[in-house]
């Protein structure tokens, strides 16, 4: 191929990486060898991803099953023993594409003697923000996180939820693009679980890219638009929630106020059409 028809393909637009693409990795593989160099684990194997601008996608699967080890590879924390990973469009070790990622850790490594407006004015400083703009985005998330009530507290007095809240608090600071949440509901209650859940959907419909992992399956239902299932660091479902939770080959009809004579009628329609009744009966709630 000539120079000039070269340069002409790699600039063409399938050549370049897709502006809705926050995510994507190719054959990434991570492997954790012992100290003669032996292979002790293989945590990630040939990892295929797409994560698009604008969604809350999840990553399923028991712990062990690589979700946070992914994480780590997507921020630079973590080299691919093979393959690659791209954020933004550039290669996930390059560190200056942090600046437009938020992290929220499974265990939240926060310095317990600082309050809570502290924490946030710190890592605030981190990012070089100006002073009156870090007065105004910690006032914003202490209220987005409900601490408003102790927002003067040490956090060493933080409950494990409060925790979690403050963390997600400052996971935000910098009004990121990209939200990599690693079990965010860990040890808050239905109604901090819910509030959590919320929270998440609103910062997508703000226009943010969501990645959350979890191991409990009604966090991931509940809010994600696409999911992928790993198990022991293979990829194992992707695709749509939606999709992949119906049931092809049944029929569900709701109704109301039908009469025994009628469910007697549907009964029969039902067994002329050759078709199974699996059941008729009341809808329950849940706690």
């Amino acid at each position: 191929m000539s120079t000039d028809v070269a340069a002409q393909a790699a600039s063409s637009p399938s050549a370049q990486p897709s502006s809705d693409v926050v995510i994507e990795t190719r054959n990434l593989t991570k492997v954790y060898r012992d100290f003669w160099g032996r292979q002790k684990v293989r945590a990630l194997k040939a990892l295929d991803l797409e994560v698009r601008r604008g969604e809350i996608f999840g990553l399923l699967g028991p712990n062990g099953s690589g979700k946070t080890t992914t994480i780590k590879l997507l921020l630079g924390l973590l080299f691919p023993t093979s393959g690659r990973a791209m954020v933004f469009g550039k290669d996930a070790s390059n560190v200056a594409k942090n600046e437009r990622i938020g992290y929220l850790p499974e265990e939240s490594y926060l310095y317990k003697f600082l309050n809570a407006e502290e924490t946030l004015d710190f890592y605030g400083r981190l990012f070089d923000m100006p002073a009156s703009v870090r007065r105004e985005r910690i006032d914003q998330l202490i209220s987005m996180v409900k601490l408003d009530w102790a927002r003067r507290r040490q956090l060493k007095e933080y409950s494990k939820g409060m925790t979690r809240r403050i963390g997600l608090a400052q996971a935000l600071i910098n009004d990121p693009d990209l939200i990599l949440l690693d079990e965010p509901t860990t040890g808050l209650d239905p109604i901090g679980t819910r509030e959590m859940k919320d929270l998440i959907v609103r910062l997508r419909d703000e226009g943010k890219t969501i990645l959350l992992c979890s191991h409990l399956l009604p966090d991931i239902q509940d809010v994600c638009d696409r999911i992928a299932i790993l198990h022991q660091g293979e990829l194992k479902e992707l695709g749509r929630i939606d999709t992949l939770l119906t049931v092809q080959d049944e029929t569900r009809i709701r109704a109301r106020g039908l009469s025994k004579q009628a469910e007697t009628e549907i009964r029969e329609v039902i067994a002329r059409h050759g078709g199974e009744l699996v059941a008729v009966d009341h809808p329950t709630s849940t706690l």
